[in-house]
Formats: C-alpha cells, structure tokens, sequence
C-alpha cells in the first residue's frame, strides 16, 4: 500500500511523461544544488520529490532500506532552511549585485 495513492493513480495516467518529468526534476534539483543556485528552491523541489517516492513507493519496499526516501526528505531540511551561504553562486551573485549597488552610489546622489 501507499501513503498517497492518488499520486500513483495520477502517474498511471501518462507513466513515460512522469517518469520525464521525474527525471529532469532530479537533474535540475540535482545541478542547481551543486552549483548553489537558487539554493533553497532547488531544496524544496528535492524535498517535494523525496516526499512524493515516500508517499508512493516507500511504504511497499522490502527491505524497508531500499525506501529511504524519508531520510532523505529529512537530508533536505537544513538546506530549506539555512540555504547556501558559502561557496555558491548565490553568494557570488549577492556579492555582484553589492558591488554594483556600491558602484552605483556617488558623492552627490
């Protein structure tokens, strides 16, 4: 059984284009997580796909370690709530964008 059948019944509707959209989700969460870009709002989309599998395909895994997508539900959470605050691109940009608003600010103004 599933936490949330009704996700499952919605996928069987167009299994290919889930399993698509599934995929390029991870990719996308996946690269601006490395990168640090839009670093909370990959997390969450992270977090909304690690929910989704619990609610879908955890709860009938045997052995129970091959549904861990609780874990890393929860692996999530510190990156939704701290984001990335070093060695990111966010950073760099809200350290570019400083600059530019420093640069803009003359004697006069």
């Amino acid at each position: 059984t599933a936490g949330a059948p009704f996700l499952i019944d919605l996928a069987q509707h167009s299994p290919t284009a889930f399993g698509y959209a599934l995929a390029i989700g991870e990719l996308l969460v996946g690269l601006a997580t490395l990168l640090g870009l839009w670093a909370r709002v990959a997390a969450t989309g992270g977090a909304l796909i690690s929910l989704v599998l619990w609610l879908t395909v955890s709860w009938s895994a045997t052995p129970y370690y091959y549904g861990n997508d609780l874990a890393y539900l929860m692996a999530w959470l510190p990156l939704i709530l701290a984001g990335a605050e070093h060695f990111s691109a966010d950073k760099a940009l809200r350290l570019r964008r400083r600059r530019g608003l420093d640069m803009g600010l003359g004697v006069g103004d």
